[in-house]
């Protein structure tokens, strides 16, 4: 900490501090030959020394607290874990323990200074200010009002300043506007903000409202990273220039949850200088070690199809499979399909020519007032005529009849055939669960059907092009006669009919082309590892079924099946197929999604555990980059012409929010004001109490379950609630019998604050959540809050 200046060390550590140590425990600790045996880091120590980071690029490990707060004192001690770091793995427990030393150690001393740094109750400026129970309570009230608007308007992707805030403007701008309705309809709020609120803790500063608004992406950060928790996940890159023409990278996480669920999780953009593969390699970097991310659970890599992204020397995706080669790269399905479509385009002249006339039909009726509302009362009058027919066109009747008078009315039609036929295809590439295996399996549908089109489609689409011209008024012609180019000389024109140009030089020569840019963009469908993974798909009974294609599919994973694993993978896929096969439950499965949930449900997940995890590791590979390309969409929404000056942290922060809102809809505004106190001293305090309470709710929200509650609860009360609460009779009474809450805190003699009541009524009350608890005999462990001890109650 000697690096940073003393004004702003005691930020930084508070930075670090709300971090907390990182502790990859899903890392593959490497070992090193120690006294001629073979010896790593073993993750248990996490649990049992809670100030223990781990250093990846460096395998070492350190001490936060020393490493922020050592400098303060005597310079005592070794070095070990503070300077290069801590790597006798043979002695390691041993030498932690002398680490912590007796009461007044360095390390004790640092611990207690990180304590008071983060308890603002004991800070110097709390200290002076003398804050009395009421101003305390008031505070609250206003910080609460305040992150409600903030969170209001993240939700809406609205501005929160205006252009004049000042009392005399008649708009004040988004925030101060929605903090003003919120005092006019409650008296409680409108005395403890605004005029009414002290001068100097009015909570309507800019820096306040981009603190409130980092507090929130925050939490919502933390939750979706203890959902990630150890998992085996893939990342989703993508790099695109804001309005304010700086290049953000954004990236998405992919995984799948305890419930067999293919989740996509966005986490952020980054401001990048330049889009080069190591400076997006970086960029990743930094958030994996901010997050306690390992690159040891990476599976899968998802990006775009540029040089910097997929080249095989320097490329981004070169850069990670050094580092991790199980992290496999696959060029975004959506993308590929979008590129074979544009190359066929622009090889054909009549179909370069047709869409350069729709793009200059549109130009022209687009640019003026006029011809837009003649279009619209054109497309009135024939709406008119079809309700009154019972019969509804759509719009494309007026685009269509506009470029009548042109010669590529069937070179359109037999383009519209293809990119209707390939648009259901791109739409189901582009959802957030598609697996790899459904994805290789919809390409291949799209061929055969071109195929069919190719040999079987032209009667059909002629005839169809024909009854519309005829409906319009649009000249038709005669398919057999001879045909003659527009603007050229009969006398050297080759003798061939309209049917033949319009099959022939058209219909196939573009479906044979759209079949050979699909074989040459979709080339890794053939590689070995897809078709292995094809051998998991469900459909039809599981005809693709093939022991040894998944037996070599484990194979391309070593880090995660062993040369035992594989043994017992060997013997487990019989008995799998077999079950699999005569259960009715696996019978109608469409897709490896639905066949891991379907594993989860009928708790097949752990009985057939080698097996899930081959089916984890194929959903966990990308197919689109769709989920990055909304994130972009968003953003020229939060960041728009009015707003093209936004910050790099609150650009991203606002996004995170925004793009997760379910994830931020089940954040409580206590764990958002907890996280808010401890970023920096405020003049503002909670009371203490409040900062207890706040502390409760923000574990209650990380742990992402509604019926989790916490409780404060005495010793001598520990052996009354674990009778109420686990003895089978004693649970299933209060459940039979209704019994209120008051009844229950009454019997335990202890408080249960407003807050906290819906929480234990449905842990208490809620059959199947009272029974389950019961039947496994949990018992309510204990847990230390401050200077009070605590009980945390989970399902």
């Amino acid at each position: 900490m000697i690096e940073y200046d003393t004004n702003i060390r005691d930020e930084v550590r508070r930075a670090y501090l709300q971090k907390g140590p990182c502790q990859p425990r899903g890392h593959s600790f490497p070992q090193s030959n120690i006294s001629g045996i073979n010896r790593r880091f073993i993750p248990q120590w996490f649990d049992e020394f809670d100030w223990l980071e781990y250093s990846v690029s460096k395998d070492a490990a350190f001490c936060l607290y020393c490493y922020l707060f050592k400098s303060n004192f005597e310079q005592e001690g070794s070095e070990a874990f503070t300077g290069a770091g801590f790597k006798n793995w043979k002695k390691g427990r041993e030498r932690m323990k002398v680490h912590v030393g007796p009461v007044g150690s360095v390390h004790n001393k640092a611990r207690e200074a990180a304590t008071n740094l983060m308890n603002q109750n004991t800070h110097i400026e709390t200290a002076v200010s003398k804050h009395s129970e009421q101003a305390s309570m008031a505070y609250r009230r206003c910080l609460i009002a305040s992150i409600k608007c903030t969170k209001f308007l993240l939700r809406q992707g609205l501005s929160f300043r205006g252009n004049d805030e000042s009392a005399t403007s008649s708009n004040r701008g988004n925030y101060l506007e929605l903090l003003q309705f919120l005092a006019d309809n409650d008296e409680k709020v409108k005395e403890v903000v605004l005029e009414n609120a002290p001068g100097n803790l009015k909570l309507v500063a800019p820096k306040i409202q981009k603190d409130i608004v980092n507090a929130c992406a925050g939490e919502t950060l933390d939750v979706i990273m203890s959902d990630l928790k150890d998992r085996f996940f893939s990342i989703l890159v993508d790099e695109a220039r804001d309005i304010f023409v700086k290049e953000q990278m954004a990236m998405v996480l992919r995984y799948v949850d305890d419930k067999g669920h293919v989740i996509e999780r966005f986490v952020g953009v980054q401001h990048v200088t330049d889009t080069t593969s190591s400076s997006l390699k970086d960029a990743i970097d930094i958030f994996f070690s901010s997050n306690g991310l390992s690159f040891s659970k990476l599976r899968g890599q998802g990006y775009d199809g540029a040089s910097n992204m997929r080249g095989e020397l320097k490329g981004l995706k070169t850069k990670i499979l050094r580092e991790q080669p199980c992290a496999y790269y696959v060029h975004c399905f959506a993308h590929q399909l979008q590129l074979a479509l544009v190359a066929v385009a622009k090889k054909n002249i009549d179909i370069a020519s047709f869409f350069t006339t729709t793009n200059s039909v549109v130009n022209h009726v687009g640019a003026s007032c006029k011809r837009r509302d003649a279009l619209r009362a054109q497309l009135q009058e024939e709406l008119v005529i079809a309700f009154e027919n019972d019969c509804l066109i759509t719009g494309e009747v007026c685009i269509k009849k506009q470029v009548s008078n042109v010669p590529v009315t069937h070179d359109g039609a037999h383009t519209t055939a293809i990119l209707g036929l390939t648009n259901d295809v791109s739409q189901a590439l582009q959802k957030k669960d598609q697996e790899i295996v459904n994805a290789m399996a919809l390409v291949k549908s799209c061929k055969e059907k071109l195929h069919w089109m190719r040999n079987n489609g032209i009667d059909a689409l002629v005839e169809e092009v024909s009854s519309f011209c005829d409906k319009h008024h649009i000249d038709v012609p005669n398919m057999d006669e001879a045909f003659v180019l527009p603007g050229r000389s009969r006398r050297n024109a080759p003798i061939k009919t309209n049917r033949h140009h319009y099959r022939v030089e058209l219909f196939i020569y573009v479906i044979d082309e759209q079949l050979t840019e699909l074989d040459d963009r979709f080339n890794e469908v053939n590689t070995e590892l897809l078709i292995c993974l094809a051998c998991l798909s469900p459909n039809d009974s599981f005809v693709a079924f093939d022991k040894q294609k998944l037996l070599r599919l484990a194979q391309f994973y070593p880090q995660d099946f062993s040369d035992g694993d594989l043994l017992a993978l060997d013997d487990q896929l019989e008995l799998y197929i077999h079950y699999v096969s005569s259960s009715s439950d696996f019978s109608d499965l469409q897709g490896i999604g639905d066949l891991a949930k379907k594993m989860v449900e009928i708790r097949m997940h752990r009985a057939f555990n080698y097996v899930y995890l081959l089916i984890t590791l194929a959903l966990v590979l990308p197919v689109a980059t769709a989920s990055v390309e909304r994130a972009f969409s968003v953003m020229n929404i939060i960041k728009g012409p009015l707003r093209n000056k936004m910050g790099d942290q609150w650009l991203s922060d606002s996004l995170l929010v925004y793009v997760e809102k379910d994830v931020f809809d089940c954040i409580e505004n206590e764990a958002i004001m907890l996280r808010f106190q401890n970023m920096k001293p405020y003049r503002g305090q909670l009371h203490p109490r409040d900062n207890n309470n706040t502390r409760q709710h923000s574990i209650l929200s990380r742990s992402h379950h509604p019926w989790t509650w916490f409780l404060q609860v005495h010793d001598g009360q520990k052996q009354d609630l674990e009778h109420i609460l686990w003895d089978n009779q004693q649970v299933a009474e209060p459940a039979r019998k209704k019994v209120p809450v008051p009844v229950l805190s009454k019997r335990l003699g202890m408080r249960v604050h407003d807050e906290q009541k819906q929480d234990l009524e449905h842990l208490l009350w809620d059959n199947q959540q009272v029974a389950e608890p019961a039947r496994n005999k949990i018992r309510a462990p204990s847990s230390k809050v401050g200077d009070e001890e605590g009980m945390l109650l989970r399902n």
